[in-house]
């Protein structure tokens, strides 16, 4: 591969690492086609936001279509364990094989454990590890009223008013000495012992870790998820120090497994993996989720695509340019839209509260995105696909849906029409 790269290459090289320059498979999603990109990505970002779907099940949409959600919940939850939840690129489910290593380099203070009183800390810890070591999973509501805590509940920090248990929780989590074996309904962690979580593996404890092996098997995960990115955007995937990540680097370089390169209207030190693979063509489609990891670092996302984009979940409303929970809308190797979804599901609809076309949008863009949204309205088990009039890319948009799409090979979809109400 030259050591010199166009910006098209590059782009290119970024969405192969990341399995996006590919159609979609035409039949039935194996489980095995899900552990593959789960490998690839090497981590995907958890949220408990469910306007749409939870973040985590959204990557793999966005790469494999219709596929059975389920699939991940045995991946993270029976053994043996595929993925688990860790601290990473925030909240995660992670590789298995990277858990030791992230336990070195994750430190959270505003757990808030610290603060409390070291006695009144010791006990509850104490409590909390006797019963998840005689018994199953339990929430952290269940463990409190299993250990018989009481306290006052508190309302000054609305979302983190943690009693402390939670917070007792969270840090032993932190720590890794127990983990997160499921998911209630609710969205809750149920905590287990790390040693029944991954029973085959050694204790996150063993003093023979190396902080400086961690951070290079990090980085080169990293890299290798990236395909193409500097130091920072190494770094960022999974938060580990920027210090700590170029010393990595370096190592890396030596070693053979990155490569120095230029890249066409880049002013940063560019590095390759040795795993990166540049396609003739990008000829992927999909609706990328807010959290998914090809957008993780904004920068990277302008220079590469020139998407500039922004997280308008904790924007004020009447500060929000383009709506709430908005996607990106990924069409061969460029970004050309973006649409406000969200799940209705008491009716039974997809809402498209938004959609804008990039200024170079190709003029198939609205259709493109219509078979998008029915495949995705497929999945989700969702009817009639719902176009606001909002944005310059809605009015075409829903024209598409109305014409009625035909089967599309590549992604999987059935050709279902879906019905048009454009609302106000």
């Amino acid at each position: 591969m030259p050591a010199t790269l166009s910006l098209n290459q590059a782009r290119r090289i970024a969405l192969a690492a990341q399995g996006l320059d590919k159609g979609r498979p035409a039949g039935p999603v194996s489980s095995r086609a899900v552990g593959r990109t789960f490998a690839r990505l090497q981590l995907v970002q958890i949220d408990s936001v469910n306007v749409l779907s939870r973040s985590h099940y959204l990557p793999f949409f966005s790469r494999l279509g219709n596929y059975d959600r389920s699939i991940l919940q045995r991946m993270s939850g029976t053994h043996p364990r595929r993925m688990m939840e860790y601290w990473a690129h925030e909240a995660s489910f992670i590789r298995p094989e990277l858990f030791p290593d992230l336990v070195l380099w994750q430190k959270r203070s505003w757990v808030g454990a610290g603060a409390l009183d070291p006695a009144l800390r010791e006990g509850v810890t104490g409590k909390i590890l006797a019963v998840l070591a005689a018994g199953k999973p339990l929430t952290a509501a269940e463990l409190t009223a299993k250990i018989g805590h009481v306290e006052d509940r508190r309302t000054e920090n609305w979302g983190w008013n943690w009693n402390v248990v939670k917070r007792v929780l969270e840090h032993l989590f932190e720590e890794g000495l127990i983990s997160a074996a499921s998911r209630s309904e609710q969205f809750e962690r149920r905590y287990a012992i790390t040693e029944r979580v991954l029973p085959d593996r050694r204790p996150v404890t063993d003093s023979r870790r190396d902080p400086v092996d961690a951070v290079r098997r990090l980085i080169d995960a990293a890299a290798q998820a990236h395909g193409i990115g500097t130091v920072r955007c190494f770094a960022d995937y999974f938060r580990t120090p920027v210090k700590a990540a170029a010393a990595a680097v370096a190592d890396l370089v030596a070693a053979g497994r990155l490569e120095p390169v230029s890249v066409a209207g880049w002013d940063r030190k560019v590095f390759l993996h040795s795993a990166a693979r540049v396609p003739r063509r990008a000829a992927g489609r999909a609706l990328l989720s807010p959290f998914d990891s090809l957008v993780f670092e904004r920068r990277r996302l302008e220079e590469l695509f020139g998407f500039h984009y922004r997280i308008e979940i904790y924007t004020p409303e009447h500060r929000r340019r383009y709506g709430y929970y908005v996607l990106p809308f990924l069409l061969g190797d460029r970004i050309v839209a973006r649409v406000d979804l969200k799940a209705d599901r008491a009716a039974g609809n997809l809402l498209v509260r938004s959609a804008y076309g990039e200024q170079d949008a190709p003029p198939g863009t609205a259709v493109e995105l219509s078979q998008e949204l029915e495949l995705m309205a497929e999945w989700l088990g969702l009817g009639d696909v719902v176009v606001s009039p909002v944005g310059d890319l809605a009015a075409p948009l829903a024209a598409a849906l109305r014409s009625g799409n035909r089967a599309d090979p590549l992604s999987g979809n059935s050709g279902r029409v879906a019905r048009v109400s454009p609302v106000d």
